[in-house]
């Protein structure tokens, strides 16, 4: 019922951290491609020494970019996977949207003892003329 000085303190706390990791998430996310070229320009020699492909030719002056080349293609396949796949979970959730479900009932019938309600009809069909009353056949 009442919170304490130090719940609010660490609700507040726990708070900041988690939009501050989800805000590192989405850096990394973002700077992914950068902080691949960063990476290999810092580990340049390392690279060139011992992950490159062409390390046993050193006349064709690879110094890793192969290397730097393959992991570009491969965050890039990665982005792509992981776009479609938005793509695709976003276009089923809009189409199986299982949120809302909606019934429809109909109420039950009310039976009460009111009389059938009476209706007089003329057809229009039927003349009705006033002369009707005044001419008729003679009365015997």
């Amino acid at each position: 019922m009442f919170r304490t000085l130090a719940d609010v303190v660490l609700n507040r706390f726990s708070k900041q951290w988690i939009g501050l990791s989800l805000l590192l998430l989405m850096l990394v996310k973002a700077w992914l491609i950068p902080l691949i070229c960063l990476d290999y320009e810092v580990r340049k020699d390392y690279i060139a020494k011992t992950l490159c492909v062409n390390r046993n030719r050193p006349m064709l002056n690879c110094n890793g970019k192969c290397y730097l080349a393959k992991r570009l293609a491969q965050a890039e396949k990665q982005q792509q996977r992981q776009a479609e796949q938005d793509y695709l979970s976003s276009l089923i959730y809009q189409v199986m949207d299982t949120g809302n479900r909606y019934t429809f009932t109909t109420p039950a019938p009310v039976l009460e003892d009111n009389p059938a309600p009476s209706f007089i009809y003329r057809s229009a069909l039927w003349g009705h003329l006033a002369t009707d009353s005044i001419f008729h056949p003679p009365l015997v």
